[in-house]
């Protein structure tokens, strides 16, 4: 099985060092590991499709992939191949076969962010066409974006209001100086010329603008305004549909093409052919044949305007694989490995125009700061040269992760809202348990506090909720998703806060009598939860946000600004899971820095599920007892066994056996393509459990579906009907309707996840899937979060043999190159 790795969990090496790679190839099939047969008592399935389900590919050439997943044709046409898949193989569990340590390596399971690019430029996400006596609604795009206007104002007078930067960059030299003198030059706005590489004067920073957020979905109602669709016009489309047969391109890029471009698409495309590198799922081979195609003898690899796209599309690609910036040295490397000469001429001609931005950090020892270190110390150090490295990044994250840094350290250093005196806490806490109680005392008195633990540590945020709301608090909890929002809410006993359709009387949130769940998105657009106070903040006292790794910066950098003066912020989740889809490592990050209380759960997770998470925690594969078959692992020799023992399982033995229904059994597996991708395996799943014509785009109604709103959320659901409005869906308790447009991008089918997609759900049964070629996938945070989604049954389709012990042994997340750390040292103290 091809496991297309996915960006967001991908390593910088992986996904920026690639080498003069084939755009479209896919790795052949891997080989399976024999073993004993699986449990295959009643019914074995019919044998599945190895093929895709009709109607399920997204449009290939999603931004943020990678790789494409295809053949190997050459040419732009690859762009649309396939979504990265980076998810966990599950493991097939079989019946009366004791759990040997069955554990699944995270490969980058960001199949959440497979559908990143395939998002079009101002396509409505809701009902695009309304009759003449319909209200006026506009899309989701936009509504995100008017609900977020407020927040980014705070972003901005927040940022004037702090003092001059400091200068920085003296002791510098080489490269590394002349870079820094370049990046200052442009932002005084001056364009600087070669000579400028030699000038070591600098020019002071003027702020940059604002980073523009990907849309986040919120219902046509949340804003006013005018409806209709916001893509570009149809004549902008045939004319960049023109220039893109002209250099044999597939005219299917046009609409983004057009999108990204705007007005005058087609002469920004005549003048830098390299533009279409901008569009999602686009290579740099493939721009490169383009650009012969239409500039003929005047192409050449030394070309400034090649030199600044492959420069911004690696930075992109590292962003898919959660990098907030690139160190020089690494990115110039890889510029080289791409066939630039002049690797440091592209870097400074992409600052120059502003496409990316370029820092010098001081490196320190991490650890805790000595203390007693005062300015004796910092005089000693005036002397001596200080390591620093230099990194370039894209505007939007940069930006993000300096907003996310100065909101946290507000947070840190400001007092929080009393809400009840200090023995009212001190009461509140006696009365709690273990590590809740500790978790109401740090809550008293910081305005920041971390809360590591697994699943059964739940309880702890739970009873830090009821006791703020006892004290008169407004306290709110949001989960990553909608089924760790349900999920919590019961532990909670209160309701979640669905979405409401909101009407001329209807308010479109509601308040609750007691701390209610929220999702992280919904509270963001304004659909969930509190709303907002006149100065644009969430009106609330607490925030709980649980599957806090799953945040990355642009979230973050969101969430903390959204926050009024004298809130308290406490963040909950799971350290050894899979990190966000997106760019950074916010939990990590600030585990790591020391700067807020840390609360560590002392709950361990019941059961043989538990007892084995736990273990692939540290690094352990153990051997566990399960008397009533809580763990099983099935082998199997090929890719074709295992798409045939997992329909088996789902169908026939997990509900006869276990008693767990095909609808709460859950497939979890590596990657989206190859043999026994997420692909192959909802294709048969589909003809087994909800066979049909696939009238609708390749669905039915019944089928079970994934749906991605945004890139990096998934939310299941399944398919109600379709009619001319489009694919109606019911997702967690939500009417969903997907134009007819948008069903090819942003549905698939959903018996079979990847681990990321998987992430912040729980389901009765899991099946993980992890055939042979699935073993360079794997790691220690892929196999925990895939194992960790059982409740109640996990069954392991076994075909890595021993790429399985050894992923949880030996290969630990791989590393990001974040500035957060850096950006929050000198707020903050280091708390002990």
């Amino acid at each position: 099985m091809s496991t297309e790795p996915e960006p967001a969990a991908e390593d910088t090496a992986g996904t920026v060092d690639a080498g003069p790679e084939t755009p479209g190839t896919t790795k052949g099939a891997g080989r399976g590991a024999a073993g004993a047969e699986p449990e295959a008592a009643g019914g074995g399935g019919a044998e599945p499709a190895g093929g895709r389900a009709p109607g399920v590919e997204a449009a290939a050439g999603e931004a943020g992939r990678p790789a494409d997943e295809g053949g190997g044709a050459a040419g732009p046409a690859e762009a649309t191949g396939d979504e990265t898949a980076g998810d966990e193989a599950p493991e097939d569990e079989a019946a009366g076969e004791p759990v040997v340590g069955a554990a699944d390596a995270r490969t980058r399971d960001r199949e959440s962010v497979g559908r990143g690019d395939e998002q079009p430029d101002g396509q409505p996400d809701g009902e695009s066409a309304g009759g003449d006596d319909a209200a006026a609604q506009v899309s989701e795009a936009e509504a995100e974006l008017a609900a977020q206007r407020l927040v980014r104002e705070r972003i901005e007078r927040r940022k004037a209001e702090k003092e001059a930067p400091i200068d920085a960059g003296g002791k510098l030299s080489g490269t590394a100086a002349d870079l820094l003198a370049a990046v200052r030059a442009v932002e005084s706005g001056e364009k600087p010329a070669a000579t400028v590489f030699g000038d070591p004067e600098p020019a002071p920073r003027r702020p940059a603008p604002e980073p523009v957020r990907r849309p986040q979905p919120v219902p046509a109602e949340a804003a006013p305004g005018p409806a209709g669709p916001t893509g570009p016009a149809p004549e902008l489309v045939q004319a960049v549909r023109r220039v893109l047969a002209e250099g044999g391109a597939p005219d299917t890029l046009a609409p983004r093409t057009a999108a990204f471009l705007g007005e005058g698409a087609e002469e920004a495309l005549r003048a830098d052919p390299w533009h279409l590198l901008r569009v999602g799922g686009v290579r740099p081979e493939q721009a490169d044949g383009f650009a012969r195609a239409l500039l003929g003898a005047a192409c050449g690899p030394d070309d400034e305007r090649r030199g600044r796209a492959i420069t911004v599309w690696l930075l992109e690609q590292a962003a898919l694989a959660g990098h907030t910036a690139l160190e020089l040295p690494r990115l110039t490397a890889t510029l080289a490995q791409r066939g630039v000469p002049d690797p440091d001429a592209a870097v400074q001609s992409t600052l120059a125009e502003g496409e990316a931005l370029a820092f010098q950090d001081a490196l320190e020892e991490t650890g805790v700061r000595p203390d007693g270190a005062t300015g004796d110390a910092e005089g000693a150090d005036e002397g001596e040269e200080r390591p620093v490295r230099v990194l370039v990044g894209l505007e939007r994250y940069a930006l993000a992760e300096e907003s996310l840094a100065d909101g946290l350290a507000r947070l840190v250093n400001s007092a929080p809202k009393q809400g009840g005196s200090a023995a009212d806490w001190e009461q509140a806490a006696a009365s709690a348990q273990d590590a809740a109680a500790d978790l109401i005392r740090a809550v008293a008195d910081h305005g920041l506090v971390l809360h590591t633990g697994g699943e059964a540590s739940l309880a702890e945020p739970a009873a830090l909720l009821h006791a703020a709301h006892a004290l008169g608090l407004r306290a709110w909890a949001a989960a990553h998703g909608p089924l760790g929002r349900d999920r919590f809410a019961t532990l909670l006993g209160a309701p979640s806060s669905v979405p409401q359709p909101a009407g001329p009387a209807t308010p479109a949130v509601s308040v609750p009598a007691g701390p209610a769940v929220v999702t992280v998105a919904g509270l963001l657009a304004g659909t969930e939860g509190p709303g907002r106070d006149a100065d644009g903040a969430l009106d609330l006292d607490l925030l709980v946000v649980l599957d806090a790794p799953q945040l990355d910066v642009e979230a973050g950098a969101l969430l903390v600004e959204s926050l009024p003066d004298g809130a308290r912020l406490v963040l909950a989740g799971d350290p050894a899971v899979l990190w966000s889809v997106g760019p950074g490592r916010i939990f990590t990050d600030l585990l790591a820095a020391r700067a807020c209380p840390r609360i560590a759960s002392r709950r361990p997770d019941p059961g043989p599920i538990g007892e084995l998470v736990s273990g692939i925690g540290i690094g352990e594969l153990g051997q566990v007892q399960t008397p009533g078959k809580e763990v099983v692992i099935v082998p199997v020799r090929d890719a074709g066994e295992a798409v045939h023992r997992t329909v088996q399982l789902v169908a026939d033995s997990v509900p006869r056996a276990i008693g767990v229904p095909a609808e709460d059994t859950q497939v979890i597996t590596p990657g989206h393509g190859g043999a026994a991708g997420t692909r192959a395996l909802n294709a048969a799943l589909k003809e087994r459990l909800n066979p049909g014509p696939g009238r609708f785009g390749g669905f039915d109604p019944g089928d079970r579906v994934a749906y991605s709103p945004v890139p990096g959320r998934t939310v299941p659901g399944r398919v109600v009907t379709a009619d001319a409005d489009g694919l109606h869906l019911s997702c967690a308790g939500e009417t969903v309707v997907v134009p007819k447009e948008r069903v090819e991008q942003s549905v698939r089918h959903g018996w079979a996840l990847t681990a990321h997609q998987a992430v912040g759900g729980r389901w009765p049964a899991v099946v993980v899937v992890l055939p042979g070629d699935a073993a360079q996938a794997l790691s220690r945070p892929w196999v925990y979060t895939a194992f960790g989604r059982a409740a109640r049954h996990l069954s392991v389709v076994h075909g890595v043999e021993q790429a399985l012990p050894r992923a949880v042994a030996e290969v630990p997340a791989k590393p990001r190159t974040t500035r957060l750390p850096v950006l929050l040292a000198p707020q903050v103290p280091v708390a002990g």
